[in-house]
């Protein structure tokens, strides 16, 4: 159930590339009401042997939010569909706090250049609460 504040929380995903993998965001931002459930979902290509989903939260370092064979909670959920190639984070009941950026990681780790863009937390009445970079 979303809160009366109304907030959006927005969450962005990274692409990484190498010469032999290919781990590619489904969507570059994903938005949720406070409440709802919020899917990201990356793609990969090459040999895998794990896959793992971090966040950064401003401010602080990476963090690995759920590998491929944690545990499931009611709040955090891993799927992951071998034969499309694609792994999901469910976060259920999305609150402000979840904003992030998001990682989607694999094994053998994919070494390289990354391309991020930005995140906003807006309000009800469409005024930045924060402007991260």
């Amino acid at each position: 159930m979303a809160s009366d504040s109304g907030l959006i929380s927005v969450l962005v995903l990274l692409d990484l590339r190498s010469s032999e993998d290919l781990l590619t965001p489904s969507k570059d931002v994903v938005t949720s009401l406070e409440g709802g459930t919020v899917t990201l979902s990356c793609k990969y290509s090459g040999y895998v042997q794990n896959l793992f989903w971090y966040h950064q939260k401003s401010g602080s370092h990476p963090q690995l939010v759920m590998a491929e064979h944690s545990e499931q909670t009611e709040k955090l959920k891993f799927i992951h569909d071998k034969e499309k190639q694609q792994f999901h984070l469910e976060i259920s009941s999305a609150a402000v706090s979840d904003s992030a950026v998001y990682y989607c990681a694999l094994q053998p780790t994919v070494t390289g250049n990354s391309k991020t863009l930005y995140k906003n937390l807006w309000s009800k009445d469409n005024r930045i609460l924060h402007n991260i970079h």
